[in-house]
């Protein structure tokens, strides 16, 4: 089976292999990575359609997606309840997407997911068979699925340690700003600087993407 995140045994590893995370740790205090979605599946497709969206717009989409299949649905629902199963969705036509503001390019992705799963190329049973590459190179065939979003995926959902998203905006930005860069961090310079952080790497990028909500006590980099 693969490994989860084990926070205590992270946290202490990252404050002593990395100077700056120590100080980033201290600032932001305990981890609190928000809640797994209730299927693989769901989680998947609500990153699709929270694409290139504000959050606010991609909630009102959600809630309005998840209404085509039972009328009493809300976007909250679609975090913690109610969801389309895969089948569910291969029912549905495009224009009742369209019409709950999902695109035609994202209803075809979400009907691409909803068929890999339907077909049973991606499960919770596979994924927890797979490598971290495994779950990327199985995820990367599906419409509207990237590298990044399969690493959000990784680490987010199936917990997994050791995610580094080196062409990840936030955790670029973050890095320039506390490592003292001159510009966003390359994926060269991601891969120098979080190499003391494997095999925690999942963790200290949250505390990183953290890193711009607190005030932290910045002088040169250690």
């Amino acid at each position: 089976m693969a490994a989860t995140i084990d926070a205590e045994r992270a946290v202490a590893h990252l404050r002593q292999a990395d100077s700056v995370m120590d100080m980033v740790i201290e600032a932001v205090g305990p981890p609190q990575l928000r809640e797994p979605s209730p299927t693989a599946f769901q989680a998947l497709a609500r990153s699709i359609i929270f694409q290139q969206l504000s959050g606010k717009a991609a909630s009102t989409i959600l809630g309005r997606f998840v209404a085509l299949f039972r009328e009493s649905a809300t976007a909250e629902d679609a975090v913690s309840g109610f969801f389309p199963e895969p089948a569910e969705v291969l029912g549905i036509d495009d224009e009742a997407m369209r019409s709950a503001g999902v695109s035609r390019q994202k209803a075809a992705a979400l009907r691409d997911l909803a068929a890999h799963f339907a077909e049973g190329k991606l499960s919770i049973e596979r994924f927890g068979g797979w490598s971290d590459e495994e779950v990327i190179a199985h995820l990367l065939p599906v419409r509207g699925i990237g590298r990044w979003t399969a690493q959000m995926f990784l680490m987010f959902q199936l917990r997994r340690p050791d995610v580094l998203p080196t062409a990840d905006v936030g955790l670029n930005r973050a890095m320039m700003r506390l490592y003292g860069l001159d510009a966003p961090a390359t994926p060269d310079e991601v891969e120098r600087i979080g190499a003391p952080w494997h095999p925690w790497a999942t963790l200290a990028c949250w505390y990183l993407w953290r890193s711009e909500d607190v005030i932290l006590p910045l002088g040169d980099p250690a």
